[in-house]
């Protein structure tokens, strides 16, 4: 088992990606030199999977923040450089299904492993090798591919608690090579996406040069605003929303209008959502109108409706209809 890290020779730390700065493939360039194929990233909620994959893509694909059950799907993110092109396939963090949600996501992220040509396990190093984290390792013994591991977070421990937590992840004997990283600072994520790129079988690229990710625009727009409800809110209510957006319309160069649900399970998380005399749908409001203006580029009229639908998690209808499966 290797591990990867200051004393090896890596300058660190390593910037998080520019995509103006990303080369993109020559079409000339010979097929057979070209590596492609799908990372999928295990492990457990809140290791920090979303914001790995932002870094290495270079582009906001998948919504981050501190609460358990952020990812709900399996989020594609696109890295292609001139040879190769890198499928991140960020999942919900493994966990024991409660209900049809969790359990639609859990199958998820069985299925993606399955097929994935390397496995990459990203450990919280913040909290250590756990419980948690051997069952999945267990899980991953079945793979088909290759598995590597990241110990992320590690700009938050000292040099002692680095090395603590890098050995107990070795000892969990999945893969070969273990990776101490930070995804926020970028520390030594250049290394691990060039050990990654090696592994990778020589074949074609799978999607165009300038796509970043396949998720359907609806689906992405709807996650920024599910964001900036998680940030702002606590206990039950970030497990309990989902948002759809119901309509899109241009009706100017300049200017989108978006009508968006926020599905909660009942009147009292409605009310936290709405808050004293509308405040905190307002503030979720302007918040999330912001962060959809940086991504469609124009101005943005936002109508964000919150609705109550009781047990929506175990409503299999209404998780065909958010695209959850």
């Amino acid at each position: 088992m290797s591990t990867y890290g200051p004393d090896d020779g890596v300058e660190l730390p390593v910037p998080v990606f520019d995509p103006d700065e990303k080369p993109l493939t020559d079409p000339d360039l010979d097929p057979d030199a070209k590596r492609s194929g799908f990372v999928a990233f295990a492990g457990r909620p809140n290791a920090g999977k979303s914001t790995l994959t932002n870094a290495l893509v270079g582009a906001k694909v998948a919504i981050t923040s501190d609460k358990p059950q952020t990812t709900r799907r399996a989020i594609r993110g696109v890295l292609t450089r001139e040879d190769a092109q890198i499928v991140l396939v960020d999942l919900p963090g493994v966990q024991r299904p409660k209900d049809s949600l969790t359990g639609r996501m859990q199958r998820r992220v069985d299925s993606e492993l399955r097929e994935a040509d390397v496995t990459l396990l990203v450990l919280n190093g913040e909290e250590g090798v756990g419980p948690g984290d051997r069952y999945i390792a267990s899980q991953l013994r079945e793979t088909r591919g290759p598995t590597v591991i990241a110990v992320n977070k590690v700009d938050r421990l000292s040099r002692g608690e680095t090395m603590a937590v890098l050995v107990a992840a070795a000892e969990l004997e999945i893969g070969e090579d273990v990776f101490p990283i930070s995804a926020k600072s970028g520390i030594g994520v250049q290394p691990l996406l060039e050990h990654l790129v090696g592994l990778l079988p020589k074949g074609p690229f799978y999607f165009p040069v300038d796509e970043s990710s396949d998720q359907p625009q609806h689906v992405l727009l709807a996650e920024l605003v599910r964001e900036q409800i998680l940030r702002r809110t606590f206990q039950e209510v970030p497990h309990a929303v989902e948002v759809q957006i119901e309509e899109i319309e241009r009706p100017g160069d300049d200017l989108h209008v978006i009508v968006a649900n926020a599905w909660v399970e009942s009147p009292s998380q409605k009310g936290i959502l709405i808050g004293a005399g509308g405040k905190m749908v307002r503030t979720i409001g302007t918040a999330a109108r912001k962060e959809l203006e940086r991504e469609l580029g124009t101005r943005v009229h936002l109508d964000l409706q919150v609705k109550v639908r009781r047990n929506w998690r175990s409503d299999d209808t209404l998780l065909d209809r958010l695209e959850i499966d």
